[in-house]
Formats: structure tokens, sequence, C-alpha cells
């Protein structure tokens, strides 16, 4: 059974081995490191596309790390990221993270506070519990954003990345009328191509008939890579466990944890930041908690 902890793992002496070695297939190399990191420093500022709030070592890293290492690619997801921070300020800006326990209430998302067998953080979405009327898109984004700028702190999530699955249970036309084809963009953009945390797999699970619309908006936005990496289960829990063993799983879907509401990761919030830089790097993003 995996350790569940609403903890974040945030030094690198938390990474176990065998994500060291999947590190290293992945093109780090201890021994190059350093060298890897300036060469991309270098190329930021040279480039000069988009001006990063920060460009020490430990900030370059997880771009370099969500990426494979490879300059060129890691450099163009610093700009979608700057880019997309740009054009969606209010997602960002004097937002107070502590503010968003409605969403915990409603159990709309979460990160389960284990990983799966593989190292990944998984994020689940309960589309079908989220009523509209009450809470909104943005205050969805917002709260994907903090999880996401969470996660990209850790050391073993740089390297490994994270799954989503997305429970469609109870989705209805309430539902559809507010999936704009600007809001699946950002959607994509979140989870693909603006965020420096990787998503090794989509997972779509209790489908009903509105699906295929919902698809329709989403397949545009979604690169042949990212298709590989979508996989549609329906209510056949048993091919998900093919892709997370039930140990690793909530009881809903075939395994054997309790629900762990999001309003968990906020309490962990308020104490893990005070002792930590955690805070000091969300508020250089714009967060407030205080």
């Amino acid at each position: 059974m995996p350790a569940i902890e609403h903890k974040l793992n945030v030094t690198e002496e938390e990474i176990p081995e065998p994500v060291r070695l999947v590190a290293e297939q992945q093109g780090e190399c201890p021994k190059t490191k350093q060298e890897k990191i300036d060469a991309f420093r270098s190329y930021i500022l040279e480039h000069k596309d988009c001006q990063p709030h920060r460009n020490d070592d430990k900030y370059l890293q997880k771009f370099l790390r969500t990426r494979y290492w490879k300059i060129e690619n890691s450099y163009r997801l610093l700009c979608n990221y700057y880019k997309f921070r740009e054009d969606n300020k209010k997602y960002y800006e004097k937002v107070r993270p502590l503010d968003l326990r409605h969403l915990g209430d409603d159990d709309i998302l979460t990160v389960t506070p284990y990983r799966d067998q593989l190292g990944h953080r998984i994020l689940i979405y309960r589309f079908g519990r989220w009523r509209p009327n009450r809470v909104t898109v943005d205050d969805i984004f917002r709260a994907t954003i903090i999880l996401q700028e969470l996660g990209s702190l850790e050391p073993i999530s740089q390297i490994m990345g994270g799954v989503a699955i997305f429970d469609l249970k109870d989705l209805a036309l309430e539902h559809l009328l507010h999936l704009s084809p600007s809001v699946a963009q950002k959607m994509i953009a979140l989870l693909v191509t603006s965020m420096p945390l990787r998503t090794a797999a989509l997972h779509i699970v209790n489908q009903n008939w509105l699906f295929n619309a919902a698809f329709k908006i989403f397949k545009p936005f979604l690169n042949a890579s990212m298709r590989e990496k979508l996989y549609i289960h329906g209510s056949d829990m048993s091919s998900l466990h093919k892709h997370i063993y039930p140990e690793h799983l909530p009881k809903r879907y075939g395994g054997l944890h309790e629900d762990y509401p999001y309003m968990l990761w906020l309490d962990m919030l308020e104490q893990q930041c005070a002792e930590s830089e955690i805070q000091k790097d969300m508020e250089q993003l714009g967060f407030i908690f205080s």
C-alpha cells in the first residue's frame, strides 16, 4: 500500500532510487546537470521571448525535467507558461488559495494523498458533482492551477509527472453549456502545453451519451502525442486497473482507498507553507496567504 500523507515532497533528498533511475533515462545526468542548467539560462537570456520572474537553478530545473532536458523544448514550455500567465492573470493575481474551500465541499476535484505504482500524482475531476450556479469555471481553473503549481515544486513530480482521471458520472447539459472551446483550450493548456508538470495520461471513466459532444469540444486541442495518452474506460474499472493498480485508487474506482477531499490539501498549505519556502514560491506567482 502506498504511503498516505497530505504533504509535498519538495526536497531532492526525497527522490527514491527508482525515480532517480528514471530521471537518468530522461536525460538528467548528475555530472552534466549544472552545465545544462547554465546553458538553459544563457539560452533564455539570448532569445528574450519571455522574461521569467526567476532564473535560479532550482526554478529552471523543473522546466528542463518536464521536457527531458532538451533546451529548445524547455524554452518553448517556459514561453507557453508565461504567455498563459499573461493571458489569464485573474487565475493568479490576488487569488487566495485558502478561499477555495467550497470546491472541496462538493468534491469536484482533488489530488490523492498517495501516488500510483509509478510515482505519479493522481488528479481527479468529478464533473458530475459540479454545480455551475455555485462554483464558477474560473474557480475550477484557479484550484487546478494551485494544485499544478504546488505539484511542480516536487522533484518527484517534475520527473514522473502526473495522471488525471475525468469522472463523467452524472455529466449533464448544464455542464456542457459551460464547456466552450475557450474553456477546453485552457484546460488542455494546463494539462499538456503550458505547465512545468508533465501529464502522463488522461483517463475518462463513467462517461454517458453526452461525452461525445463534450469530446468534440476538446478534440481539436489534443495533439497526436496527447491522444495516445488518452484512455476511455467507461464503467469498466478493470480497464483502468491496467494503468493504475487498485491499491493506488479510491474505492469508487475499484480501489482500496477512501475519498480524501481537496480541503485537506488546503489544510496542508496552512501548515507546511509556514514551515518552508512553499509560501514564498507561491506568493511570487501572485497568490495571497495572509
